[in-house]
């Protein structure tokens, strides 16, 4: 692939207008000249990194790049990429982009959140843009508490969590993230590490490369209000016993040795870990990402532990297709100008026919 030929370049969100740059692109162009100011070790530097590091392999101009953020530590992000973006109120990230998305066909837009930002004053603005299937991608930093305004719990800490805000331990059942973006029925739902570059990153250029709406969870450590959060499927140790990995067309099993893997229980139906010694190699599920029935994702969704996480699925759960919000609305513009829908036309469709006249 030569960075000049766009004929060859990924497809990217599906280029409905999207204009490809004839120019070679490198991570320069996608750094802005603001200070990166996280605290140290905070797992948001690996995010920016590897997301400068893939916008050139896209192929996408900076000024066809939207990003919008909310508000907490994450949503720092715009000011650190050079390209359009906003960093918006808290929780309205998805409103604001479902307008950019929705006028502008020739942009790229990505949403920048966090666990706070998204599933606490934002959840409602989550889950209709991903039951719309909104054009964009969607990236929630997820580090299970509230770290922009010092360390409260937030609506994924575990249950018996002990904050500034929670002194004798959280009474909340968790969101699992995953979970709920499937029950929204979103078209693309997928989890990944912020340590791990290359998973993130192959991740990320899934998402891009999806038409309609991508959400991502990238687990990320705070480390200075919950470090090691994230520990069992951060340490190269127990990762090989913490981690699921879901790829498209294999088993999953994983563990030492690939010791354990998921089937589906005979008696509840349910998705289950079982040790393979035991059920056999031929019991193991097959990973299928482009099943049209989200249940199945969802039922993979609900092995991740959601006390101090021990397991978890790694990988893209769901990748389907269906037809994108914003397209459906332009469509509807095009009819209508077609059919030549003038000013008295407009004025009967805004009056309609439920109308009286008071004498």
């Amino acid at each position: 692939m030569t960075a000049t030929d766009p004929t060859t370049r990924p497809a990217y969100k599906g280029l409905s207008g999207v204009p490809l740059s004839l120019e070679p692109l490198n991570r320069k162009d996608f750094t802005s000249d603001q200070e990166v100011r996280w605290c140290p070790g905070c797992g948001d530097y690996a995010v920016l990194s590897a997301f400068q590091g893939l916008m050139p392999e896209l192929g996408i101009k900076r000024e066809n790049t939207v990003i919008v953020s909310g508000i907490g530590c994450s949503s720092r992000f715009p000011y650190y990429v050079d390209s359009y973006g906003m960093h918006s109120i808290h929780g309205r990230a998805p409103a604001i982009a479902t307008g950019v998305a929705t006028s502008r066909p020739d942009v790229g837009v990505w949403v920048v959140t966090g666990d706070g930002d998204a599933l606490s004053i934002g959840g409602n603005h989550l889950i209709h843009a991903l039951r719309r299937n909104v054009n964009f991608t969607i990236l929630l930093f997820n580090n299970r508490i509230y770290g922009l305004t010092k360390g409260q719990y937030s609506p994924t800490s575990e249950i018996g969590k002990v904050t500034k805000s929670t002194p004798m331990g959280s009474l909340d059942s968790p969101f699992n993230p995953v979970s709920l973006a499937l029950g929204a029925e979103a078209s693309f739902v997928a989890r990944t590490i912020d340590s791990d570059r290359q998973h993130l990153t192959e991740v990320l250029k899934a998402a891009a490369n999806h038409r309609g709406s991508s959400f991502v969870e990238i687990y990320q450590n705070c480390p200075i209000f919950n470090d090691g959060a994230f520990e069992a499927v951060k340490d190269k140790d127990s990762a090989v016993e913490s981690i699921i990995p879901l790829r498209h067309g294999e088993p999953i099993r994983f563990g030492v040795e690939g010791r354990l893997g998921v089937v589906r229980d005979a008696a509840t139906g349910e998705l289950a870990v079982r040790e393979v010694a035991e059920v056999g190699a031929d019991a193991l599920v097959v990973h299928d990402a482009h099943r049209t029935d989200p249940t199945y994702a969802f039922g993979l969704s609900r092995l991740t532990d959601a006390g101090v996480l021990q397991r978890s699925p790694i990988g893209i759960f769901r990748d389907v297709e269906r037809p994108a919000y914003d397209d459906l609305a332009r469509e509807q513009v095009r009819l209508a100008q077609e059919g030549g829908v003038g000013d008295d036309a407009l004025q009967d469709l805004i009056a309609g026919s439920d109308t009286w006249q008071v004498r």
